[in-house]
């Protein structure tokens, strides 16, 4: 459960020092035409979210971006409360958020914004409502692809309603907020796991909190010793080298990855490069394959481009981790080719030494009748992402010691 809010300074009547601060839940801004889901225009009306957190703290800030938005964007209105159930909000937690001490903003197209601190005692894996105005027209938004939480579009300005009223109707796709920060009440640091769809959580129940970074994060948090919050940077569909769905890995490194408030480790967990490189094109396959244009790529240009994000993580001071890529046979992407280049990659990402440490999603999925293909009661039915037991047991695989 939730601690009670407050309404005392960071620094006053809590009893805590204050840390610096650590991103706490995160979401990787998209272009809408380049995601699964988009927000049709709209105007005077207001989004109300609610996201799980991996970490708690005792003041929270809220980053908003418009980095794929073709107009300045205004906010109204923005708050933030503890969720109580569904939409709702518990009594005596809702809190106005400001920017630069005004209620309202404009964020110019292209730019992100961040939230004054305000006082909000949050506790680990907290649901938190989070709810902006948006009084003017907005025809670009800057969504997340994949939603794995709940959200709602409400007409007027509705910020300060504790209840979610009939006339909400669902968001397809998560808008606008891209990360949840918060100060601390012991030092903490931050796990941003940059990744494909098998990390966005494509296959787990929505609204559930079922993806492996999820399970982490629970792991992390019943345990004793050092403060871990987990953020998931997952794009389905990305890929590491070249765009597709989502601004390509290596391009969005820093933004998503290395910008992360209390940065401490680094996952890299992104495998459809060599997937769609080498799957089949027919019938079935060509629309999709269509989203991802440019040349074929080689195990050699993947582990080149590991090595530069391991340099960049290296280069901030932080570890860097790298995944195994899960079988895929049995999916509609499947090669014979395309599955020998994923063991040569899986093969040099156990035994080159280039990380400080290896999560084997591989060798967790792997039939063992068929390692080309995952175990029929780990995936989602397409062969290709987990559903939840399949991403629970790739949580409950990963050496927690790798992040002390």
């Amino acid at each position: 459960m939730a601690e009670s809010a407050t309404h005392s300074s960071p620094s006053e009547g809590t009893g805590a020092a204050s840390f610096a601060w650590v991103r706490t839940w995160g979401a990787s801004p998209q272009a809408p035409d380049n995601s699964v889901m988009a927000v049709e225009p709209f105007k005077d009306a207001t989004l109300r979210q609610v996201v799980r957190i991996s970490g708690g703290g005792h003041s929270v800030r809220l980053r908003i971006s418009n980095e794929y938005g073709t107009a300045p964007l205004t906010i109204g209105a923005a708050r933030v409360g503890i969720t109580e159930s569904g939409g709702d909000i518990r009594s005596g937690s809702d809190r106005e958020l400001t920017f630069s001490g005004r209620p309202t903003a404009t964020v110019p197209a292209g730019a992100p914004i961040l939230s004054d601190p305000v006082d909000l005692r949050v506790a680990g894996l907290s649901h938190v409502t989070l709810s902006l105005y948006l009084p003017d027209r907005v025809e670009t938004c800057t969504c997340h692809g994949t939603f794995h939480a709940l959200g709602w579009i409400l007409p007027g300005d509705a910020t300060t309603l504790a209840t979610l009223p009939e006339s909400a109707t669902a968001l397809p796709t998560q808008a606008l907020i891209s990360a949840v920060e918060v100060l601390p009440h012991t030092p903490a640091k931050a796990i941003a796991v940059l990744g494909d769809s098998r990390v966005d959580g494509i296959g787990s129940t929505p609204g559930a909190d079922r993806r492996w970074t999820d399970v982490l994060a629970e792991r992390l948090g019943a345990r004793a010793g050092q403060t871990r919050y987990v953020v998931n940077q997952g794009i389905g569909g990305n890929r590491i080298l070249a765009d597709g769905i989502g601004t390509a890995a290596l391009a969005r490194f820093d933004r998503d990855i290395l910008a992360t408030p209390g940065l401490g480790h680094v996952v890299l967990a992104v495998g459809n490069d060599l997937v769609f490189s080498f799957a089949p094109r027919n019938e079935e396959t060509a629309g999709f394959l269509d989203m991802f244009p440019g040349a074929p790529v080689t195990p050699d240009d993947i582990t080149a481009a590991h090595l530069q994000l391991v340099a960049r993580a290296h280069a901030h001071g932080v570890k860097a981790y790298a995944a195994t890529i899960a079988p895929y046979g049995g999916s509609d992407m499947y090669s014979p080719e395309g599955d020998n280049a994923r063991e040569q990659i899986n093969s040099w990402i156990r035994t080159s030494g280039a990380f400080d440490g290896v999560l084997d999603f591989d060798a967790i999925w792997r039939d063992p009748a068929d390692p080309t293909r995952i175990r029929d009661d780990l995936h989602a039915g397409d062969h290709l992402h987990g559903n939840d037991t399949g991403y629970k047991l790739l949580a409950e695989s990963i050496d927690l010691t790798l992040f002390d």
